[in-house]
């Protein structure tokens, strides 16, 4: 069977099944097994693939029609030019992220921030990415799961950030020292417990604990919004990655405090309402 062959029977087993981008998934799977760009998959599509890769490509197309996420096969994902691994105990970096590392990024060079707590972190995407384009900052990574820190601290090796970054597991608030930040940022669990069951089921295959944000999907953020000037200089900013119908909820809890100053909302590359943005003052 030639690697176009492969691809386009691939392709048809994951439509049949219902699976999202089933030709892309298809060709990326096959790019990834056979260690090859997507320009060589194209000129050489005609090669024979040898009797044990066939085997082992048809094996994994049957892991996605059965709902497994892509990267939970490859342990790859991009994002913010940054390969990361990633594996069953981490969320999986979405491209909607990166608007809000950009956000932070933008605003930690305009007030100088060096000082910077990850609340969530999960593979580390966020502090890792904060970290590599912030030359003079130290990050403070959180998660509950110790699994998903080892998977964070290997992605800080990997893109030789380990320096800059330290990590600590902790619920939340729990283990971290009463230190003054200039900055806390999160992408943490928003997603209402009930709905989880009804999403996609790659989705459902990822880490629920890194999904469920309690019966309103507001859990993470109670509990950001209310402790955070604990841990933050005067000014200093709080910036959250939020779900696309969560703007008015979220804004309403930070005004609810009112210790919140400068409040807005950034938009992600597809026009939802993305990231939230306010700081500390009178």
């Amino acid at each position: 069977m030639t690697i176009r062959e492969a691809i386009n029977k691939g392709g048809l087993k994951l439509k049949m099944q219902k699976i999202d981008s089933p030709k892309l998934k298809a060709r990326m799977l096959m790019q990834f097994m056979l260690g090859k760009t997507r320009q060589y998959i194209t000129v050489y599509d005609e090669e024979i693939l040898t009797k044990q890769y066939e085997e082992k490509y048809f094996k994994n197309i049957e892991k996605l029609a059965k709902g497994i996420p892509l990267q939970h096969i490859t342990h790859q994902q991009e994002f913010m030019k940054m390969n990361f691994y990633v594996n069953r105990h981490v969320l999986i970096p979405r491209p909607d992220t990166e608007t809000l590392v950009e956000e932070v990024i933008q605003i930690a060079k305009r007030i100088k921030a060096k000082k910077i707590l990850d609340l969530c972190t999960g593979s580390g995407a966020i502090a890792i990415s904060l970290a590599k384009y912030i030359k003079t900052s130290q990050i403070t990574a959180t998660d509950i799961s110790q699994e998903a820190l080892e998977v964070a601290q290997k992605n800080a090796k990997n893109n030789q950030v380990e320096q800059q970054i330290a990590f600590l597991q902790s619920n939340l608030w729990e283990q971290i020292p009463k230190e003054k930040y200039d900055m806390i940022v999160s992408n943490p669990p928003y997603i209402k417990r009930e709905i989880i069951r009804t999403l996609d089921e790659e989705v459902q295959k990822e880490p629920q604990i890194a999904l469920d944000g309690g019966w309103d999907g507001l859990d993470f953020y109670r509990s950001i919004i209310g402790q955070a000037d604990e841990f933050l200089k005067y000014g200093g900013y709080v910036c959250l990655e939020i779900g696309y119908d969560q703007k008015i909820d979220v804004i309403d809890l930070i005004e609810q405090e009112e210790k919140y100053v400068d409040t807005y909302c950034k938009k992600d590359l597809y026009g939802n309402d993305r990231v939230i943005i306010t700081k500390i003052g009178d």
